[in-house]
């Protein structure tokens, strides 16, 4: 299966997103809408959790509703207010020793589903590199030029409630925070519609992972590795389908080796178990965010794509994933 990439700078929301979002826009409307949904909230609902929420982001979000909203659907879209579920693989690690802070991700989705978008953007003043996600700006994982680096991962549990997709949480905290300690506590005050983990680090090393869901308090961890499951019954019993506590022991035993280095630490990522070509949740690229050096890398076998933080360069990439499995 071959996949397009982008690298693109784009402040902020303008014309290029708009007609972005115009291809888009049934698809959107097909995942918001889902099946055996209650009813969405209306879009004065939607606008309104924002304002009370995270009030920083309304202007952006009026901003994107004025250039392409055709109706309240689509302003509810955009608000990322009550998503539908989806379930995502990824499997995360803090490394504190030589070459760090740095934190390596891999991010598993199916491929059709995930963006083709890697962007610079500074909605405030202050850029942020991430890995976008539509509908209008999600981030999967990201920096800002602060240090802080922030990345999720589905929690494991099938809870929904009223609040937001993590894709705008993460947006959130990268415009309005520095440190790890600030993206705390504003994660653990917003509202989150599904099981998530969010795992941070910042320039100083300090980091954590804030499990997040709409049937339980937030709770933050100082493990060093995130993958699929939280401290509840609920998310591990899924662990069949994720493999989740596989992924985190192999993590877990990574970190515990003397000889490990940060070098070996990513060619690890790219190998079984950590790395997934399932075409459920195929390893869609892997990222080593250095907030020290306003460094990421991301890769795939055989290609290393590097960003910077004040030097972000435009590119295009198509990867070729092979023939992957069917389960």
């Amino acid at each position: 299966m071959l996949k397009d990439f982008v690298a693109a700078r784009e402040d902020e929301p303008g014309q290029d997103w708009a007609a972005r979002f115009r291809t888009g826009r049934e698809a959107a409307r097909r995942w918001y809408l889902g099946q055996g949904l209650a009813p969405p909230p209306s879009a004065a609902e939607c606008r309104a959790a924002i304002a009370r929420h995270m009030p920083e982001l309304l202007a952006p979000y009026d901003q994107a509703c004025a250039l392409t909203a055709e109706d309240d659907l689509d302003r509810c879209i955009l608000s990322h207010y009550r998503p539908p579920p989806m379930g995502d693989g990824c499997s995360q690690a803090v490394w504190l020793g030589d070459g760090g802070p740095a934190l390596v991700r891999n991010y598993d989705f199916r491929l059709d589903l995930v963006s083709d978008r890697f962007e610079s953007t500074s909605w405030f003043g202050r850029e942020v590199i991430a890995k976008a996600q539509r509908p209008w700006g999600g981030c999967i994982d990201g920096m800002n030029a602060d240090g802080l680096v922030a990345s999720l991962t589905a929690g494991g549990s099938p809870a929904q409630g009223l609040g937001f997709a993590v894709i705008l949480l993460l947006r959130y905290v990268l415009e309005t925070c520095s440190r790890v300690d600030e993206a705390v506590t504003a994660l653990c005050r917003i509202p989150v519609a599904l099981s998530q983990n969010v795992t941070l680090l910042d320039r100083s090393g300090d980091h954590a992972t804030v499990f997040l869901g709409p049937d339980r308090l937030p709770a933050v961890s100082r493990v060093p590795v995130c993958t699929n499951h939280q401290d509840t019954a609920a998310s591990r019993q899924f662990d069949a389908s994720t493999r989740s506590l596989a992924r985190h022991d192999a993590l877990m035993t990574a970190l515990a080796d003397p000889d490990m280095t940060l070098a070996a630490l990513t060619a690890r990522m790219l190998e079984p178990p950590l790395f997934s070509r399932r075409a459920a949740s195929a390893t869609a690229y892997t990222a080593v965010y250095r907030p020290t050096d306003g460094r990421v890398d991301y890769l795939w076998p055989g290609k290393r794509w590097t960003q910077r933080i004040g030097n972000f360069t435009p590119d295009a990439y198509t990867h070729d994933y092979g023939a992957l499995e069917g389960v």
